[in-house]
């Protein structure tokens, strides 16, 4: 009978399915007159007892009724390890290894719903099996910045892009069994003060750039439960803002689930009670028994309570808990997710720069010379915040010595530059790795120069593999620069000068500087943080056996001062202070009374980040001050070419849709993915020079034509009017961009909407 109550019951199915009027968040409410009468037999104290965690990655049932815990799951690109009950630590389980998916930059440079889908069903999977019923994640917030420490785990600078991912993940998660906890809502696009930093922005602006991911999500896919973010928008934390939690999310949006607040992220207990949370993690200092001391004193009501407990019972009722004896009972990892990984790498790496037509590599090469410690590096953790305990990694070298070896071709490998380590989580080694670097800017070291250019030398082609790490791109803290660390530049430079027939390869989760490299390479691939197959997909690309067909989610800029927060002296903040998260785990920290830490909180730097330049984010500011990047939104080059041709347009009541044909002119198949612009003629309203609104990855044989459609929903077409605080749409001349990138239009055509 208890088991019963936390089971989606055949009766309720029906109803989902005969209420065919009902928005995927109403489906959560399809078992309240059930969850009204467990309600009502809880008494106040087992009610809050859910309001907060139980253990690190856990908030409580009540077992009494059958009401299982809820069992969180870090992160967003693989379930992690399994940890001590209090703290992060390894618990050092064996059947925990899981499957390590492409990092979130990787997903979007796919630019695919369907692999998003995919991803997010290897995801839900692997949940399940490790008795999981909430991952945290998809993390769906906007790169605002090239030097955010968590661009690897975003999607996109883009709204429209990162919300049909974001959409699909969702979707793919939640058909599993399992549901999402979407993160960071909102505007949290960086790590610099993230505690305490107050987002300042105009509505227009949180609106149109910044909500769109969330919004699609929860609206389309039934987002079930929802993270806010550390920072304050406009004045308050998001874990107690009422515009965001109250107004927007629950209000407009519909949303029926429940609010998870990040860790260390809840402020304080009338706020969190008042204004939208429903469980503080960790700790019970805000929504434990100051909520029943505040009830007593009538400052709060118990059917408060009861509205929040009955949001965390919907999603407890619509996850079916999986029982202990079948939990963690085989590996995490899986054969299938293992496959969606290698996919999702496979059509994430981006060609940036062929010239000569370089890549593929040539037939009847006999030797290589890989330089790199990117290429031996494993990337599944490392910095602080998400990793996985990955089953296996295959890495960039091994992924090309296996591809060789099928050839007899000889692979020779070189480190080139010391790695920097970062920041230690542990105590340094007792004795000093040669290989490491002291600093992030120190100079290329002479003999691993001269090691690396011996080996450039004897071989036919070079492949150097550069960019950072995840101790470099890292949670809890932005990157000082985007610059090539640890004498890169240098190292490059020296290995043309041996070899010309040269490769790049570049490892990271997001932009590097490129003014130096580029001129020296002539092809330049981006690689990504790409997951348990990276190494098997990369070398698939670099021998030819699949054309590339990535597309960049972000902008490359040409320096860092050109991009817009920069450019407008939004970024960085002269006031930094320490991280919140990090500094709840610090061990003299963690010594402390509740009093003496929240003095501590209490005394961190408050800066304020003004989003001035508005939704001119990424492309849309380099387009509209015409500043050339070094590669441009959406950029990303193939062995074959895309002929566009026969662009038709026609604007419906609630939608524009195009027509046009895609003609694949090369000898081996491809994909493309064909992106549709919006620019505005004489428009009253202010708008970016050109706004994404539609696109498709579309696959080719080798000759073959195919008719594509595209659509733009007339909503994708509105923006936010602030002096009626709604969506508007402005009547006109709209001209229609098709093309391989924001800076490669290939076909225009004029509708009047």
């Amino acid at each position: 009978m208890k088991k019963s109550l936390l089971i989606l019951t055949s009766a309720a199915v029906l109803a989902v399915a005969c209420g065919g009027a009902q928005s995927p968040q109403d489906k959560l409410t399809v078992n309240d007159k059930k969850i009204n009468e467990i309600i009502a037999q809880m008494t106040l104290e087992e009610k809050v007892n859910m309001l907060h965690s139980k253990t690190n990655m856990s908030s409580a049932g009540v077992e009494r009724l059958g009401i299982a815990d809820m069992n969180y799951a870090d992160g967003p690109f693989g379930i992690r390890e399994e940890g001590v009950p209090n703290g992060f630590q390894s618990a050092g389980w064996t059947l925990d290894s899981a499957t390590y998916f492409p990092t979130g930059s990787a997903l979007a440079a796919t630019w695919s719903e369907e692999l998003a889908y995919k991803y997010g069903t290897g995801m839900g999977k692997e949940a399940r099996l490790r008795g999981k019923d909430v991952i945290l994640g998809p993390a769906v917030n906007i790169q605002r910045l090239p030097v955010g420490g968590r661009t690897y785990e975003y999607l996109s600078e883009d709204p429209i892009l990162s919300a049909a991912l974001a959409l699909e993940y969702t979707k793919g998660v939640q058909d599993e069994g399992t549901a999402v906890c979407i993160k960071h809502f909102a505007v949290n696009n960086q790590e610099t003060n993230r505690g305490s930093v107050n987002a300042i922005l105009s509505e227009r602006t949180l609106r149109e750039i910044y909500l769109k991911p969330f919004e699609r999500a929860i609206i389309e896919g039934g987002a079930m439960s929802v993270m806010p973010a550390y920072n304050k928008v406009n004045g308050d934390y998001c874990s107690e803002n009422e515009h965001l939690l109250n107004e927007i999310l629950r209000g407009e949006w519909g949303f029926k689930g429940f609010t998870v607040s990040d860790w260390g992220g809840t402020h304080s207990t009338m706020g969190a009670m008042l204004h939208g949370l429903n469980v503080q993690m960790t700790g019970s200092n805000y929504l434990g028994q100051p909520v029943i001391d505040s009830i007593k004193a009538g400052k709060l009501t118990e059917e408060m309570v009861d509205e929040k407990v009955r949001q965390i019972l919907r999603v407890r009722f619509a996850i079916e808990p999986v029982p202990a004896d079948v939990a963690n009972t085989v590996m995490t990892s899986q054969p299938e997710s293992q496959q969606i990984a290698k996919e999702v790498a496979e059509k994430s790496i981006v060609l940036l720069k062929n010239e000569d037509s370089v890549l593929p590599l040539k037939k009847g090469i006999k030797s290589i010379a890989v330089v790199g410690q990117n290429a031996v590096l494993k990337t599944q953790s490392g910095g602080m915040g998400a990793g996985v305990k990955a089953l296996y990694e295959i890495t960039p070298l091994q992924g090309i010595e296996a591809r060789a070896a099928k050839e007899g071709i000889e692979v020779n490998y070189a480190p080139g530059y010391k790695n920097f380590p970062g920041r230690r989580w542990g105590p340094a080694p007792a004795i000093p790795n040669p290989l490491e670097a002291a600093a992030i800017n120190e100079p290329a070291d002479p003999f691993l120069v001269a090691e690396a250019c011996e080996a450039a030398a004897n071989a036919d082609v070079v492949i150097f593999f550069g960019g950072t790490n995840k101790s470099i791109e890292t949670e809890g803290s932005d990157r000082q620069n985007i610059d090539l660390p640890c004498g890169q530049n240098e190292l490059v430079k020296a290995l043309k000068a041996v070899n010309p027939n040269l490769v790049t390869v570049l490892i990271s989760g997001g932009p590097t500087d490129l003014r130096e490299l580029e001129p020296v390479s002539p092809a330049i691939v981006q690689g990504w943080w790409n997951g348990t197959e990276g190494g098997t997909a990369l070398a698939e690309v670099l021998f030819g056996d699949i054309a590339p067909s990535g597309k960049l989610p972000f902008t490359f800029p040409a320096k860092l001062e050109d991009s817009p927060a920069y450019a407008m002296g939004n970024f960085p903040d002269k006031n930094a202070g320490g991280d919140l998260f990090s500094l709840m785990y610090r061990p003299d920290v963690m010594k402390m009374s509740r009093e003496e830490r929240q003095k501590l909180i209490d005394s961190m730097p408050k800066p304020e980040a003004r989003y001035t330049e508005e939704f001119y984010v990424g492309y849309r500011w380099f387009d509209t001050k015409n500043v050339k990047p070094m590669y441009a939104f959406g950029h990303g080059l193939s062995y074959v070419d895309f002929e566009y041709d026969d662009l038709k347009a026609v604007a419906g009541k609630d939608a524009v849709k195009v027509s046009f044909k895609l003609e694949n002119e090369g000898q081996m198949a491809a994909d493309e993915v064909v992106q549709l612009y919006v620019t505005r003629v004489d428009s009253k309203v202010e708008w970016p020079t050109k706004e994404l609104k539609a696109f498709q990855r579309v696959s080719l044989q080798p000759g073959e034509t195919k008719v594509v459609t595209l659509e733009i929903p007339m909503k994708d077409l509105r923006y936010w009017n602030e002096a009626t605080n709604a969506w508007d749409l402005e009547h006109g001349k709209l001209q229609l961009l098709l093309g391989s990138a924001s800076d490669d239009i290939r076909e225009t055509a004029e509708v009047t909407i």
